[in-house]
């Protein structure tokens, strides 16, 4: 269900868009960046969060790590990542499907601004093997994103690995 829910997703709102799937495994940054060619920072990842009684979808820039400091100011609490199960039943993708399309019931969704220097990202689409290529601007608007910035920023990300 969950390649076609978001290949439905396309075609409904965005038919422009190709939905594309790869003989390589895309279930990870590296494995992405290398199975479309492109620096790992530009793979769009999406994680799944609890935020005190809510599951957001964050998408962010595929090198980036959340900013315990920033997402707490902001909501109050530390993030809680989604245990796999839980997140395959409530978007209907797998890990390393995760996407913020064709999802099982609306999530929230929040676009980190990490995605903002890219013309183009590459988000996975509902499957370990299957990615679509996007503006940033655009796939906030396609999924009604709320911009946040809730990662480290690159020096402060250096500097913690």
């Amino acid at each position: 269900m969950s390649l076609s829910s978001v290949q439905e997703f396309f075609a409904a709102r965005a038919p422009d868009i190709e939905v594309l799937v790869t003989e390589a495994s895309s279930a990870t940054v590296p494995l992405a960046a290398a199975a479309h060619g492109v620096a790992p920072e530009q793979i769009a990842k999406t994680i799944c969060i609890r935020v005190k009684d809510m599951v957001a979808l964050v998408v962010m820039a595929g090198t980036s790590r959340l900013d315990n400091r920033k997402f707490k100011d902001r909501f109050g609490t530390k993030p809680r990542m989604v245990a796999p199960e839980e997140v395959l039943e409530m978007t209907s993708h797998p890990v390393g499907g995760v996407c913020p399309f064709g999802l099982r019931a609306p999530l929230p969704v929040l676009c980190d601004v990490s995605l903002r220097i890219f013309d183009i990202v590459i988000p996975a689409a509902g499957a370990p093997n299957a990615a679509v290529r996007i503006n940033p601007l655009r796939l906030a608007e396609l999924t009604e994103a709320e911009w946040v910035d809730l990662c480290q920023d690159p020096e402060s990300a250096v500097a913690a690995q």
